[in-house]
């Protein structure tokens, strides 16, 4: 967390371009890996806001790579890319995922309007 954070721990969530929502959405990823044929992992979200969310994923992926996930509750499908992950000793990594733009219907979820503020305690 950066210093300017530590002072005011709402300066991320206030730099969000969207808010997010904690919800579990199951989904299936998939990625391709050189010369490997497509690999598939079912899974669910962590948190999702309208430009990608937070996934958990036990498959190995890095910063950069390009998913498909597949939102089983609509069958939409939309590329994203791995902006980063974060390794678990135990179970899944949680992955943060990026669309290329703002894809709020993806999620079938109505996100909170932009000038609302969460809570903070």
């Amino acid at each position: 967390m950066s210093r300017e954070n530590e002072k005011n721990p709402g300066a991320s969530a206030e730099a969000r371009r969207t808010q997010r929502v904690l919800l579990q959405v199951p989904i299936q990823v998939r990625a391709q890996f050189a010369g490997d044929a497509p690999i598939n992992e079912e899974t669910t979200t962590l948190q999702i806001n309208a430009h990608g969310g937070l996934i958990a994923l036990a498959m190995r992926v890095h910063a950069g790579q390009k998913l498909v996930l597949r939102n089983w509750a609509t069958a939409k499908e939309q590329e994203c890319r791995v902006v980063h992950v974060r390794e678990k000793p135990i179970g899944k990594n949680e992955v943060g995922i990026a669309f290329p733009f703002a894809m709020p219907k993806f999620w079938n979820v109505e996100f909170p309007p932009t000038d609302w503020t969460p809570f903070l305690s």
